[in-house]
This record gives structure tokens, sequence and C-alpha cells, in this order.
């Protein structure tokens, strides 16, 4: 499971709503943003792409959940091979975070191994022009992520791997 932007925009918009973000990190949010998603589809396309989806504004689990609900399989997410927004992990340890987190949270009932760790609200975070989430042949994934990064995709990052569950109730496992 390869993701092309980092995650982070609904909470630090949350926190510029309530003039508690910096600047620069709203900065760095409007260039993540601007980012079309066009040439990605292309590099994903090269490489063998099974499955593909946006991550907006059901957050990284939720569209995650969508690629895996008609099938047999699971996910393993790696916490900490997700690229996140400066300022992002910040502002939602605050509590800074977006109207839709409740709602976005109810794919915690998916979840197997909940970890306490910094990215855990990002997961559930919605996203304003966010990334893409494409599931990739293992064998093509260090080549995919290379030809991303050449092409303006600087914080594409290997997120995780699709698996069989253990539990199909919960077919999403975290990892760190």
């Amino acid at each position: 499971l390869i993701l092309t932007k980092p995650l982070g925009t609904g909470t630090l918009f949350a926190a510029q709503m309530r003039q508690a973000a910096r600047g620069r990190w709203i900065d760095g949010a409007l260039q993540s943003m601007l980012c079309s998603n066009q040439q990605a589809v292309s590099v994903f396309t090269r490489h063998g792409a099974a499955a593909c989806t946006d991550v907006t504004g059901f957050g990284l689990l939720g569209h995650l959940g969508e690629m895996l609900h008609e099938s047999d399989l699971g996910a393993e997410v790696d916490l900490n091979a997700l690229p996140v927004l400066d300022g992002a992990v910040s502002t939602a340890q605050r509590g800074l975070l977006s109207t839709l987190d409740p709602q976005n949270r109810k794919m915690e009932d998916f979840i197997m191994n909940p970890k306490d760790h910094k990215h855990y609200d990002l997961l559930f975070d919605p996203q304003t022009s966010g990334g893409l989430l494409a599931g990739v042949p293992p064998s093509a994934a260090e080549a995919c992520l290379a030809e991303l990064r050449s092409a303006g995709y600087p914080q594409a990052a290997l997120a995780g791997r699709v698996v069989k569950p253990t539990d199909p109730g919960k077919p999403i496992s975290l990892v760190s």
C-alpha cells in the first residue's frame, strides 16, 4: 500500500480556524493540496496497481476500508511509515481535530491492535485534496515509490501491506 501525500490537512485547518496553527504549517498544507494526483495515477498504472482510491473526507482508514470492503482481504498499516504534514501531530495531540473526526472514528471498530502512537489520530483525519492510496504488487513497490518521488511526490511512502486478516471482523491491523 503506497500513499502519495502526507496526512494532516484536517487537523491543521481545524487548528487554523482556532488561530492555533503556525503559518508555515498552513503553507505546507496548501503546497501539498496544490499537488495534482494526475501523474500518480499514471505511475500506479505502470506499476500494476490493483486498487486505488483518493484519501479525502473519510480519512485514510475510511478509504482503506472502502478498498477492502468487497474482498476477504485485510491490511496492515505501518504507523511509523505514514507521511505527515509539519505540525499535524502537534495539533492532533492537542485535540484540534476536524468536525468530521467523530464520524471517521467509527472505523475504530474494524481495527486490530489499536496503538498509542503519535500518528494514530491522523488515521481518521479528513483530507482536503489528499493523496492517493494504491495497492501495488510487492515486487513493484520500490520502483513505484522511486518514480513517484521523482514525479513530484517527495513524501510518497510505503504505508502498509495487504494481508489475509486473522479476524475478518477487524480487517485492519496497525503496526509500528
